[in-house]
C-alpha cells in the first residue's frame, strides 16, 4: 500500500481536500483534534522534516504558505490558528510523511502535550 499520505496525493484514497496546487495538497484530518484541523502536505515524498534539506526550502515554503491559506479558507483568520510539525515517534509523527497540522476553532491550550 505504500505510505497513507502519497496515496491521498495519488487520489487512490479519499480525502476531504481543502487545497491544492502543484506542490502541495491539504485535506482534513479524520480524527480531528480541534473543531477545525486539516493537514497540509508536501506531495514529494519527504518522510518528516528532519530528514529535510536546503534543496527543501522552496517546498517547506510552498507548505507554510499553503498551512496559511488553509487557515484562511477554515476561517480562522480572525480568531488564530496553531500550526504544528511533528518529528518521529516520540514527537507524535504517526504518519512518515512531512505534514503541517492547522487547527482552531477554539482556545488551545498549552503546553501541548
Amino acid at each position: 500500500m505504500g505510505c497513507l499520505f502519497c496515496n491521498i496525493v495519488a487520489k487512490k484514497i479519499p480525502a476531504e481536500i481543502v487545497l491544492e496546487n502543484e506542490h502541495v495538497l491539504a485535506f482534513k484530518d479524520v480524527n480531528p483534534q480541534a473543531p477545525s484541523h486539516a493537514l497540509v502536505i508536501p506531495k514529494q515524498h519527504l518522510t518528516a522534516i528532519a530528514e529535510a534539506t536546503r534543496e527543501h526550502a522552496a517546498l517547506l515554503g510552498e507548505t507554510m504558505l499553503a498551512a496559511r491559506e488553509v487557515a484562511e479558507k477554515l476561517g480562522l483568520t480572525e480568531s488564530g490558528y496553531r500550526l504544528v510539525v511533528n518529528n518521529g515517534a516520540d514527537g507524535g509523527q504517526s504518519v512518515f510523511h512531512l505534514h503541517v497540522h492547522v487547527l482552531g476553532g477554539r482556545q488551545l491550550g498549552w503546553p501541548p502535550g
